[in-house]
């Protein structure tokens, strides 16, 4: 197995490791594909209940006023009674996507990625793809420091990856 910047050949088959941007984009396209569409959804099956959109102009002028404690405190709360089922929502649908289209969602189909077991290169299995999911939890916090480690890391993983064993290539 020879290394190099960012790939790795192994039996003459070379394996590109998509970096930061490449998944931060992807990212984006799935939250206009499905994130953003499914809360659209919850907010209107839940009779408005889902956000509380009376708060967001008040934090919104005191960001502008660069009152940053008190536009935090401004921000819109979501209901406890429907945000459970929007995050499972979420999760279930990009565990699904993951499952059925080789480890891809929308946005890393549509970019030419895709998400694999990290010795084998091969499809994650259930166990897999649900510990990266919750994991993401713990990738986000503090800032973010579990998604931003993938710019360093040599194999471009992040931290949700390495706990479940699992890295983000370039298909073939």
């Amino acid at each position: 197995m020879e290394k190099t910047k960012n790939s790795v050949t192994r039996n003459n088959d070379t394996v590109r490791f998509a970096g930061f941007w490449i998944r931060f984009l992807a990212t984006w396209i799935d939250m206009l594909v499905f994130v953003v569409p499914i809360g659209f959804i919850i907010y209107i099956v839940s009779g408005g209940n889902l956000i509380d959109f009376s708060s967001f102009s008040e934090s919104i002028a005191y960001a502008q006023e660069g009152k940053t404690l008190e536009a935090l405190q401004h921000m819109p709360r979501t209901s406890a009674k429907w945000e459970p089922l929007f995050e499972l929502l979420v999760a279930a649908i990009t565990i699904l996507f993951w499952k059925r289209w080789a480890g891809a969602t929308p946005g890393k189909k549509l970019l030419g990625i895709r998400v694999v077991d990290a010795k084998s290169y091969g499809e994650i299995n259930n166990k897999q793809a649900i510990i990266r999911y919750i994991s993401y939890i713990i990738s986000t916090i503090p800032l973010a420091i579990g998604f931003i480690m993938v710019a360093f890391h040599k194999e471009k993983r992040a931290l949700h990856d390495m706990m479940a064993n699992t890295v983000v290539i370039y298909k073939k």
